[in-house]
């Protein structure tokens, strides 16, 4: 009964939630980004090479009379995964460039002080203040 305990806890961290949210939301990600892929950037590219549809070029390396006997080398396959590969990490790459931009720009602002240091003692003082709590000299 303690491991189950023991595992509740650890399933139910904030850690382990927020990666399994983010599993999910990217294979959901990767299926919309496979989706462009596939069926909006390829078939135009396509047009531009000649009407060459990339998942379709394969090297047959071994002929048989059953074609799942064959055996091909799909580099056209190759070649979608990795312009899919290269459409999601600048997607991603522009995601963090993005919060990392507003993080700057939270990080540019300021505090606005509250406090000073008596000229006397050195010690903290709150802004507004006449006297200095510690020494009792009177403060601008």
């Amino acid at each position: 009964m303690a491991m189950m305990k023991e595992f509740k806890e650890f399933a139910m961290r904030g850690n382990v939630v927020d990666l399994a949210v983010g599993v999910i939301i990217g294979g959901a990600f990767g299926q919309i980004v496979s989706s462009f892929v596939n069926d909006v950037l390829m078939p135009p590219l396509g047009l531009l090479t000649g009407g060459v549809d990339f998942s379709k070029l394969m090297i047959t390396l071994k002929e048989a009379a059953d074609p799942a006997q064959a055996v091909h080398l799909k580099y056209g396959v190759f070649i979608n995964t990795v312009i899919n590969f290269l459409i999601v990490a600048f997607a991603i790459f522009l995601m963090i460039r993005t919060i990392n931009r507003l993080k700057r720009k939270e990080e540019a602002l300021p505090a606005v002080p509250t406090t000073k240091e008596c000229p006397e003692c050195l010690m903290t003082i709150p802004l507004n203040a006449k006297r200095c709590g510690h020494c009792a000299v009177a403060v601008k």
